[in-house]
């Protein structure tokens, strides 16, 4: 891996040194134009972005140019020319930034290959912890906020004192507008409406901002809307039997799960600001967001239970087998996902050097999730016969017959059946799995910022406050009721089979047989009807939804202090300085033993120091030298460190499953270094590179429990194995990455209008586990590591007519960490989308969209591509619209 890191990474100089050089030469021979050259105006003064690809080029590169730390930026325009819907996508156009989609949507960014929970989120400067579902990661949430809200978006890839400590690869800081950025009444927005290709759901979108503002006061208000209908076909193999020797060929899947989910989802944003500036300087200010995510999904499913046949044979190319049961699975689900943030403060800036700033926030964040599934399984001669053959492994093909009885014997038919008949189920055995997850967090920070500057020398202190609250449970899905065989005994019958319908599925996945939808809208609320029924009979008791074990009550602490140091030699400016850190954790929760609910809980305190430097050379007026060098921290998710679990005296030696309350943070060391270029014209040639050492490493596995904490009613349970999340040994994470971006205004008309935006990022990393029972694992890859990543984007932007072809592209990746490392693994993918603009006036623009026109299959896997997990895909999507300005 290493060497082909370095042979990519040659391959790639070589190729970055010859187009500075052709570029280099092509500016000493030509003028530019003078528009680009206005854009670029002396380091700190303002740019305004005024909609063209190219100013706004011109705004992130300034801001990266004059920045003391290393960052990227993607300023206010450049969100609204790609068809990005939210912050994740916009934020994936950067270098080494990766996404990590959910039903083909992007969710969780990734940058620089490493776990999602190692970079950190502020909004407006204030530090946002993310709240999932179940509390599984502190990964922020970025489907949750539109692109539209933002002005800027900046990655900050080294960290100053300023910045919270629990970032170990980036922080990033998404900017909302600001209503004094221009005088007067401003009113921008879209209307756009579209299509998804795979089931022609509709696609829409709507956005409003309103600006006004004079030489001392301002107000915001705006709102977005965003709204798709979508198909998702799936397919899965929950698992594959483990050949018993190296050339042992009779191992296959246990199963062959076919889905397909229907699915609504929209996003809403409401924010709003008031600022107020009476004198130069000073300023005092108050905003409002509110962001949510919605997401209602319709499951179909049927799982071919291939490993519980009653005869036959199969293996990984093929399979003949008698009796095969069905599994019916379906729900109508409701995810949901909502951000309140209110926030206050002020800003002073003297003649004298002094500046202070001052930030009030309050933040709540409320995740969501109800998933009433329904199962039901065939039986007897109702379960069909098949051979199913995996010549293309992401899509088997079955053929299904009908399954005979012979003197009690089941066979296989001589029937082939070119549609299962899905009012088979055994709707006798038909049950209900109540699956819920809540979890809110409350915050409440206090930032304050101090700054005096001398002639070359700049002084910094401030302090941090964050008291937060969180309240949650594990995804739970404990509670059980056999609805098929109870709804009759409160006159409320239920029948699985009642529900299905004559439309067919619409699917671009071979199968070998057809099926038709289920109304799952329906049965939810036959669902809803007959669970109070049963509850006043006594028959199922909802509290027992979420059990006590999954349940856990937090609450944490931090307070923090820096002093920073920045120093301007000339050519040479140096920020260096300290952050003091105190954290404080009360965690609470349940842990059941011997039948009995003992509640705990466990409190803990850190207090540590987070120093970084800072470094940047200028060469000229085109060449800066960054050099920086921080330490920093990862903190566990609250389900993870819950002190809720669930404990078996009886086994020898006794288990616990649940959470790890003794578990510790994820520590690091980094150093940063990059070369950048700023070519005229707005353009910018950069090479970065970046190591980070990590302690402590986050994975899933067994460990003997130590310590005393599950010591309680007269049982010493030391020695006992804890299956929970534990700290591995160190970690390393290294990379770099090659960005090129230039307008080509030296080419002569009208190929002037040509530009180009690319990036590519060579990522290696692997960590060490702890030694368990006399054994440690070696090497094993980090969450989310793709070894390549690539962006591309070129434009055209004159006579009006602004359009962009953009292609996005990573290699393979480890997905889900289990045990020692055996997960499954995501197969490599690229997106290509185009966007197109035509400016019809000053105020008026039409736009369309093309996204994922590579219909790109999304793929799981375990050990090689010949045994899929997953395969997915929910087709292109088409969005056309007006955006206008005035």
């Amino acid at each position: 891996m290493f060497y082909r890191l370095l042979s990519g990474c040659a391959r790639a100089a070589i190729a970055l040194a010859t187009v500075t050089t052709c570029t280099a030469v092509a500016h000493a021979q030509t003028n530019v134009a003078a528009d680009s050259e206005a854009a670029i105006e002396a380091a700190g003064d303002a740019i305004v972005v005024t909609g063209a690809i190219a100013q706004s080029q011109a705004a992130s590169i300034q801001e990266k140019r004059i920045a003391l730390n290393l960052v990227d930026v993607a300023a206010a325009d450049a969100v609204g020319r790609f068809p990005d819907q939210n912050s994740a996508a916009a934020l994936s156009r950067l270098p080494a930034v990766a996404v990590q989609r959910d039903q083909g949507q992007e969710r969780y960014i990734q940058i620089r290959g490493a776990p999602n929970r190692w970079t950190s989120v502020m909004i407006d400067g204030v530090p946002m912890i993310g709240v999932d579902e179940g509390g599984d990661t502190r990964a922020f949430r970025f489907d949750a906020v539109p692109a539209v809200l933002l002005s800027s978006m900046v990655i900050n890839k080294s960290l100053t004192p300023e910045f919270p400590a629990d970032a170990i690869v980036a922080n990033v800081d998404l900017r909302t507008w600001s209503p004094m950025e221009r005088r007067g009444l401003h009113v921008t927005g879209d209307l756009g409406y579209g299509f998804m290709d795979l089931g022609k759901g509709e696609q829409r979108q709507a956005s409003l901002r309103v600006t006004w503002s004079n030489d001392s006061f301002g107000v915001v208000v705006g709102g977005s809307h965003y709204r798709r209908k979508q198909l998702t076909d799936n397919r899965e193999v929950g698992a594959y039997d483990s050949p018993s020797s190296p050339t042992d060929t009779t191992f296959g899947p246990t199963e062959i799960d076919i889905r397909q989910y229907e699915i609504e989802r929209w996003n809403n944003g409401l924010f709003g600001g008031v600022e107020y500036e009476p004198v130069a300087g000073q300023k005092i200010w108050a905003k409002a967001i509110f962001t949510e995510f919605n997401d209602d999904e319709q499951r179909n499913q049927y799982e071919l239970r291939l490993d519980r046949a009653a005869s036959g044979t199969r293996n990984l190319d093929n399979g003949n087998l008698v009796g095969v049961p069905m599994r019916g699975t379906f729900n109508y689900g409701e995810y949901r996902n909502r951000n309140y943030i209110g926030a206050i403060g002020g800003d002073y800036a003297g003649d004298d050097g002094f500046t202070a700033n001052v930030r009030l926030n309050y933040t709540r964040t409320d995740n969501t999730s109800y998933l009433p599934l329904v199962q039901a399984s065939t039986s007897g001669i109702n379960s069909p016969s098949l051979t199913y053959d995996r010549s293309n492994p992401l899509f088997p093909v079955v053929t299904l017959y009908n399954t005979v009885s012979n003197a009690g014997v089941l066979a296989r038919g001589t029937n082939v059946m070119t549609a299962f008949n899905q009012t088979s189920l055994n709707n006798a055995g038909a049950i209900y799995i109540a699956a819920r997850q809540r979890t809110v967090s409350d915050s409440y920070t206090i930032k304050v910022d101090l700054a005096k500057k001398f002639e070359n020398l700049t002084l910094s202190a401030g302090g941090f406050y964050a008291d937060r609250t969180i309240a949650g449970n594990n995804f739970s899905t404990a509670n059980v009721a056999a609805i098929g065989a109870l709804g009759a005994t409160v006159g409320q019958p239920f029948d699985v089979n009642n529900f299905v319908t004559n439309r067919p599925w619409e699917t671009g996945f071979p199968l070998g047989f057809t099926l038709n939808y289920v109304d799952n809208r329906a049965m939810r609320a036959a669902i809803d009807t007959l669970l109070p029924k049963l509850a006043a009979a006594g028959r199922f008791n909802p509290a027992n939804d979420v059990p006590v074990t999954d349940r856990y009550n937090q609450s944490e602490k931090t307070a923090a202090a820096y002093v920073m140091a920045t120093a301007d030699l000339g050519d040479l400016t140096l920020a260096g300085g300290v952050r003091l850190e105190h954290y404080t954790l009360a965690n609470a929760g349940t842990v059941l033993a011997a039948g009995q609910q003992v509640p705990l809980t466990v409190e803990g305190s850190a207090t540590d120091l987070f120093p970084s430097l800072n470094a940047r050379y200028s060469i000229g007026d085109t060449f800066i030298v960054r050099l920086a060098g921080q330490r920093g921290v990862s903190r566990p998710a609250y389900g993870a460190i819950r002190v809720g679990a669930s404990i078996n005296d009886t086994n020898s030696p006794g288990t616990i499953t649940g959470g790890n309350p003794q578990l510790e943070p994820e520590y690091t060391w980094g150093v940063d270094a990059s070369l950048e270029y700023y070519l005229p014209g707005n353009g910018l040639i950069s090479v970065a590179g970046f190591h980070r050492w990590v302690d402590n490493v986050f994975y899933a596995n067994s460990q003997v429990v130590s310590g005393g904490i599950y010591n309680f009613g007269g049982v010493n349970r030391n020695g006992y194995l804890l299956t929970s999340t534990f700290n591995g040994k160190n970690g390393r994470l290294y990379g770099l990455e090659l960005s090129y971006q230039q307008q080509f205004g030296f080419l002569p008309s009208p190929l002037d209008g040509l530009g180009f935006q690319g990036n590519l990022t060579l990522l290696d990393g692997k960590f060490d586990t702890q030694v368990v029972n006399g054994t440690q694992q070696k090497g094993i890859a980090f969450q989310g590591l793709s070894d390549t990543i690539y962006n591309a984007s070129l434009y055209y932007e004159k006579y009006g007519l602004s359009a962009r072809v953009s292609y996005q592209w990573r290699s393979d990746w480890l997905d889900s960490l289990g045990g020692f490392g055996s997960g499954e693994s995501r197969k490599s993918y690229g997106n290509l989308d185009v966007s197109l603009r035509y400016q019809i006036n000053d105020t008026l623009t039409l736009f369309a969209d093309a996204a994922n026109l590579t219909n790109e299959k999304y793929v799981a896997y375990q050990d090689t591509l010949e045994q899929p997990t997953e395969v997915e895909q929910i087709g292109a999507r088409y969005l056309f619209g007006v955006r206008f300005n005035f």
